[in-house]
């Protein structure tokens, strides 16, 4: 029997590794919701054309559809444009699988729902959602959408690996403004591979234990921030110009700074999530761990950095 999936944001980060796990899958046939217009010669009914900011344009994109995996998301922007994607965008989505009679419906969502922290070992239902920008909240609002209709909700912290523009470029970044590196920096945070994250989410629209609801989805072993700083230093000949400073010293330095503030939270706020019930009775591994599939980013990272470097 085929499954039908029909996949928003195929071509982002998450959504990519999304769309290559599902068509590695026996018995999956995928479709992708895309803005564009296919290209001449493209693969007859790969593609559905729908615009997230343009409600109308959904009418009938789930028509043959049994499972929905929504990963696209605005981030950034005016606040208009945002509430458009990604609140009013979902719900007429959701609404329009429901029409449909599409049986899953699973979106990739954010622990940024949460807000600021600090979250130490923090599971699904502990803490209430607190969303600290335009983004965040308007990603708690599709949520709602997608729970009101049985939908899955599945909520990873910091994703890393191939195509990561934020995470770890973003501590390099913070590394250069500083002029330093890091000590006394002992926060955990939950993170994920993209590609183990891409398979977790197919594995989780297929299974029949995973029906709806929240999961954090985290490799189960949270990464410490000397970790993180030591993977940042494999990349750079020397990390913040070979000078180290403490935290309290690195607070001042950020300080009006409101890009360098949020990632120094990454090494300064525990942002923990646990959720063993998500990984079990899955038809997926939650991966080797930080250590080991960062060293096969490693180069990927190196290229990217010295691009945008040279740029």
């Amino acid at each position: 029997m085929t499954v039908d999936f029909l996949i928003t944001g195929a071509s982002g980060f998450v959504g990519s590794r999304v769309a290559a796990a599902a068509h590695r899958k026996p018995g999956v046939r995928v479709r992708h919701l895309s803005r564009r217009t296919p290209p001449p010669g493209a693969e007859p009914g790969a593609s559905v054309h729908g615009d997230l900011a343009d409600p109308l344009s959904l009418r009938g994109t789930c028509a043959g559809a049994d499972v929905l995996v929504h990963c696209a998301t605005r981030v950034g922007g005016d606040a208009e444009t945002v509430e458009a994607v990604n609140d009013l965008g979902t719900r007429a989505l959701v609404e329009e699988a429901a029409r449909a009679g599409v049986r899953r419906i699973v979106y990739v969502s954010t622990a940024a729902v949460y807000g600021r922290g600090p979250f130490r070992g923090v599971r699904p239902g502990e803490v209430p959602i607190a969303p600290a920008s335009a983004t965040s909240r308007t990603r708690a609002a599709a949520e709602r959408h997608v729970l009101d209709a049985g939908g899955l909700v599945l909520r990873p912290h910091l994703v890393h690996g191939e195509g990561d523009r934020w995470v770890v470029p973003g501590l390099v970044w913070l590394l250069g403004e500083l002029s330093a590196t890091l000590t006394g920096c002992e926060a955990l945070q939950s993170m994920i591979d993209v590609d183990t994250l891409g398979r977790a989410v197919v594995a989780a629209a297929l299974s029949p234990a995973h029906d709806g609801g929240v999961h954090h989805v985290n490799h189960p072993e949270p990464v410490g921030a000397s970790d993180l700083l030591g993977a940042v230093g494999t990349l750079l000949e020397e990390p913040g110009g070979g000078a180290a400073v403490d935290v309290a010293t690195a607070l001042d330095r950020a300080a009006g700074k409101p890009l360098a503030l949020h990632h120094l939270g990454m090494l300064t706020v525990d942002h923990w999530f646990v959720d063993d019930a998500f990984w079990k009775d899955l038809d997926c591994s939650p991966g080797e761990g930080f250590a080991a599939e960062f060293r096969r980013a490693a180069p990927w990272y190196r290229s990217f950095l010295q691009g945008r470097k040279a740029s």
